[in-house]
């Protein structure tokens, strides 16, 4: 999928003359369209022009100085100080109070200035990973459960699980994990906000648990010592999604554990996940994939998936090692419905 689309859409909106609409606005900048709202009915920080003199559509300048009031309430300023300043600020050059940089940055296009380092000072560079992976990151930066609960659910409903996951919701999560090993931890609560969030927009976004079939069981489990589970539930989501049977049992699972899982569920298909080439181990790999139940004559063994870059390097013979959600989906779909 073209990561651009919906940039280029927008922009040509703008070019256009026809402005983007405030939920398009709100998804750009990461906060509520109700918060753009009162922004423009307490502050004045509205559209210069609205169709038929009732509905909004913001231009580039327009969205400016919105991206100029997040900077500035970002940094802890009283909102009604921050907007007299954002409109002072992208005022056209020698009016009162006007800024000649900043009224030319508000007249730049939308399309240069959003391939750029953030203006609401997050400093997370997402390069041109989709609007929505900066709005996602804002909000986590801001810990604002509400509006990130939001655009999560947004990105899912509006791509899929798996498009959602793969464009916008893994690149703002790599970003965070970037900031924060740059940073000395700095925004290790960020990283942990972020994650618990996307977990419960995974749950919510999958269906009801699947019921049991002889044989179409998936087991997920990350290998011992491996806590990273987050990519193992977008697995299980999007699984439950196509009505396939997922057991699943998350991070740091004992072996002895995971042998009586397998041995009490019979799968299909097992995905162990590593992380990290230090807790990925070809011998359970092994071990796994040789188990076997069933009457004599008739025995059957589950195919094992090793999950994750930790098996990089460690790639065990005959075992498949898909590189992302979408190849993992497509190696266990055809193999349960046989």
């Amino acid at each position: 999928m073209d990561t651009g689309v919906g940039d280029d859409r927008e922009d040509e909106d703008l070019r256009g003359g026809g402005g983007l609409t405030t939920g398009e606005v709100a998804r750009r900048l990461g906060v509520a369209p109700t918060t753009i709202r009162t922004w423009d009915r307490r502050y004045g920080l509205g559209p210069d022009a609205r169709t038929d003199g009732r509905h909004r559509r913001w231009t580039a300048a327009d969205v400016a100085r919105l991206e100029r009031m997040c900077a500035l309430t970002a940094t802890g300023l009283p909102p009604a100080e921050a907007a007299r300043m954002a409109r002072s600020e992208a005022s056209p050059a020698g009016a009162p109070g006007g800024d000649t940089a900043a009224a030319s940055a508000s007249r730049r296009p939308l399309t240069a200035r959003g391939r750029t380092r953030s203006r609401a000072g997050s400093g997370l560079r997402l390069a041109d990973a989709r609007q929505e992976c900066k709005g996602i990151a804002r909000a986590a930066l801001r810990l604002d459960a509400a509006v990130l609960d939001e655009l999560l659910s947004a990105a899912i409903a509006e791509y899929g699980l798996v498009a959602a996951w793969t464009e916008v919701i893994m690149p703002t999560l790599q970003a965070v994990g970037r900031k924060w090993e740059s940073s000395g931890e700095k925004y290790v609560e960020v990283e942990h906000f972020l994650s618990w969030h996307v977990s419960g927009a995974l749950r919510c976004s999958a269906p009801p648990v699947v019921a049991d079939r002889p044989g179409a069981t998936t087991v997920l489990a990350c290998v011992p010592g491996e806590s990273h589970t987050l990519p193992l539930e977008a697995l299980a989501a999007v699984l439950a999604e196509r009505g396939i049977p997922v057991r699943m049992f998350g991070g740091a699972l004992p072996v002895e554990s995971l042998v009586a899982a397998v041995r009490r569920t019979g799968p299909a298909a097992v995905g162990l996940w590593a992380q990290s080439r230090t807790t990925a181990s070809r011998p359970l790999a092994q071990h796994v994939a040789a188990m076997e139940w069933g009457v004599r004559g008739a025995r059957r063994k589950p195919l094992v998936l090793t999950l994750g870059p930790g098996w990089a390097g460690q790639a065990v013979t005959g075992l498949p090692r898909p590189s992302g959600l979408a190849e993992a989906v497509a190696v266990l779909e055809p193999l349960v419905a046989r």
